[in-house]
C-alpha cells in the first residue's frame, strides 16, 4: 500500500503544504505505510525545492529511510519508509 499526497490545489498555501507534508508522514509512520508518493508538479521547481527542504528537517528526516526523485517524472517525489520490530 502507499499514500500520495499531491500538492497542486495548495501550492501556494504555505502553511497547508506543510500540515499536508506532515499529515502525510504521520499517517505512514502510524500504519506503517513504506511509500508515499508527492507530487509537487514540475512548474518552475520551487514547490518541490521546499518539499525537499521540509523532508530535510531533522525530526521528520529521522522518520522515514530514503526520499526518492523519479526519474521518469521530475514533479514527483517517493518517500521510502523502513519499519524494523523496535518502532
Amino acid at each position: 500500500m502507499k499514500l500520495k499526497l499531491d500538492l497542486h490545489d495548495i501550492y501556494n498555501k504555505g502553511g497547508q503544504i506543510d500540515k499536508a507534508l506532515r499529515d502525510v508522514v504521520n499517517e505512514a509512520v502510524a500504519k506503517r505505510i513504506k511509500l508515499v508518493e508527492i507530487i509537487p508538479g514540475k512548474g518552475s521547481g520551487q514547490l518541490k525545492k521546499k518539499v525537499l527542504r521540509f523532508l530535510d528537517q531533522k525530526e521528520i528526516k529521522q522518520l522515514y529511510h530514503r526520499v526518492e526523485k523519479d526519474g521518469q517524472n521530475w514533479g514527483r517525489l517517493f518517500i521510502h519508509f523502513r519499519f524494523d520490530n523496535q518502532r
